[in-house]
C-alpha cells in the first residue's frame, strides 16, 4: 500500500501478519500516490519491483528485498505537466505510466549490476496520445519473445449515450520500435446505428428470452452504463456496473486479428457492484459498492459449452463471501500500523490501516468501497472507507 502519510508499505499476511518494509517518500515528493503497480512475475531474482505514480505526474521505482525485509528507491521522474499518473504498469525491465490527459509511455528500465536493481534513469521508448478512451481504464503489459505488448481496455461512449469497452492493443520490438497498434471494441461486429428504432435507449437490458430476440436486442444487449471498474488479464477483461452486474468479454489477440467477444453478463449482486479483479486462470472477485457483498467466481473457458451457459443463466459462476462480527478478544493490538480483527466463519478478516485502527464497533462503518479490489490463491483484499474518510484494507483470509 502507499499514501502521502506512511510511504510506501509491505504487509505479510501469512503467520504472524505483519509489516514487512516501509519507505517513506523523498521529502521533495509532497504529491499524493494515485496508482501503483507490482512486478510479481517469476524470476531468478526473489525482488520485487513497485512503480508508484503520484497525482503530479510524477513516478517513482522502488525494489523490496524480501529477505532483508527492506525497500530501495531506484528512481524517481520529474512532475509533469501531462496530469494524474492514472495508471501504471511493470513486466521488468520495461514499465508503463497512463496521464489522465491519455498520455501512454513506455520505458526501458537499466538492468544494472547483478542485483537487478536500475542503475540509471529509465529510458522513454514510446508515448501516445489518445483521444478515444474513456475511463474507468486499465492498463496491462506483457513480453513476448523479442516484442513488448501494451493493452489498454476503456470504457467506450457509444452513440445512443450507452457504454461499451474498446482494447487497444501497441506491439512494440524491445528497442522501443513500433511495430503496430490495434484497435477493437466489442460491438465492432453487431453495431449498426440506423438499425436501432427502439426508443429510448435503455442503460441496460435483461438478456432476451428465447426465440423472439432480434437483432435490434442483440445490439442493445452491448451497450450498458458507464462501468465503474474494467479488470483485464489475458484472455479475460471483466467489467463491473451500477447495476448490480458484471460483463465478462474475451480478447483474442492473433497475428492477424485483435477481437473482443460480444460480451457475457453476469448476475449475483444485489447492489451496485464497484469493484473486480479477473486473474489469468478464469477465477475472479468483486465488491458491492457499500462494501457488505464480496463475490468470487469461476470463469474458466469463457461461455462457450453449453454446461458454462447454463451456469450462467442460472446464476452459479459465484458464491457470496461473508466473515462473522469479529468478537472483541479476536482484536489485537495495533503493531505498526496494522490491526488484525480475526473472524471465525467463511473466511478470516483483517484489516491494515493506519496506527489508530478502528474498533470493533468503528469496523462496522468500514461500509463504503473505493473500487479498489485484489486477490490471490489464499486472500482477498478490498479497499473500504469509514464514514469520515478513514480508509483501511480489509484482508478476507480463506487458509
Amino acid at each position: 500500500m502507499a499514501n502521502s502519510t506512511d510511504g510506501l508499505r509491505a504487509w505479510c499476511t501469512k503467520g504472524d501478519r505483519r509489516m514487512l518494509a516501509q519507505k517513506r517518500f523523498e521529502p521533495a515528493t509532497s504529491s499524493p500516490p494515485t496508482s501503483l503497480a507490482i512486478d510479481a512475475a517469476p524470476g531468478v531474482s526473489t525482488r520485487r519491483r513497485a512503480v508508484i505514480g503520484f497525482e503530479d505526474g510524477s513516478f517513482g521505482l522502488y525494489t523490496l528485498d524480501p529477505v532483508t525485509e527492506r525497500f530501495s528507491h531506484n528512481y524517481s521522474h520529474e512532475p509533469s505537466i501531462n496530469g494524474v499518473i492514472s495508471s501504471v504498469a511493470v513486466a521488468w525491465p520495461y514499465l508503463v505510466t497512463m496521464t489522465a490527459t491519455q498520455l501512454l509511455s513506455l520505458y526501458l528500465c537499466d538492468t544494472g549490476t547483478q542485483r537487478a536493481e536500475a542503475a540509471e534513469p529509465p529510458r522513454l521508448l514510446h508515448s501516445f496520445k489518445s483521444h478515444t478512451v474513456w475511463p474507468p481504464l486499465t492498463t496491462s503489459l506483457r513480453l513476448s519473445g523479442v516484442s513488448v505488448i501494451v493493452t489498454i481496455a476503456y470504457a467506450l461512449p457509444t452513440y445512443l449515450s450507452g457504454w461499451t469497452v474498446g482494447v487497444q492493443e501497441v506491439k512494440l520490438t524491445t528497442a522501443g520500435k513500433l511495430v503496430e497498434s490495434r484497435i477493437t471494441s466489442a460491438i465492432d461486429q453487431h453495431y449498426r446505428p440506423l438499425a436501432f428504432s427502439m426508443s429510448p435507449v435503455r442503460s441496460h437490458l435483461p438478456p432476451a428470452a428465447g426465440s423472439l430476440a432480434t437483432s435490434t436486442t442483440l445490439e442493445l444487449r452491448h451497450i450498458h452504463s458507464k462501468p465503474t471498474s474494467l479488470s483485464f488479464t489475458h484472455p479475460y477483461l471483466l467489467v463491473s456496473h451500477p447495476d448490480n452486474t458484471l460483463t465478462l468479454y474475451l480478447v483474442s489477440s492473433t497475428a492477424d486479428s485483435l477481437t473482443v467477444s460480444s460480451g457475457s453478463r453476469l448476475f449475483g449482486h444485489t447492489s451496485s457492484v464497484s469493484g473486480a479483479q479477473v486473474g489469468n486462470r478464469g477465477k475472479a472477485v468483486s465488491v458491492s459498492q457499500r462494501g457488505d457483498e464480496l463475490r468470487i467466481w469461476e470463469l474458466e473457458g469463457g461461455f462457450a459449452s453449453a454446461s458454462s451457459r447454463k451456469r450462467l443463466a442460472s446464476g452459479d459462476l459465484s458464491v457470496r463471501v461473508r466473515s462473522e462480527t469479529p468478537s472483541s478478544e479476536a482484536a489485537e493490538a495495533s503493531q505498526a500500523g496494522l490491526a488484525l480483527v480475526n473472524a471465525k466463519g467463511d473466511g478470516t478478516r483483517k484489516s491494515m490501516g493506519d496506527a489508530n485502527e478502528p474498533s470493533d464497533s468503528d469496523q462496522d462503518e468500514l461500509t463504503l468501497t473505493r473500487g479498489w479490489i485484489g486477490f490471490d490463491e489464499e486472500n482477498v483484499v478490498v479497499l473500504k472507507e469509514q464514514s469520515q474518510g478513514r480508509q483501511a484494507l480489509v484482508v478476507y483470509d480463506f487458509t
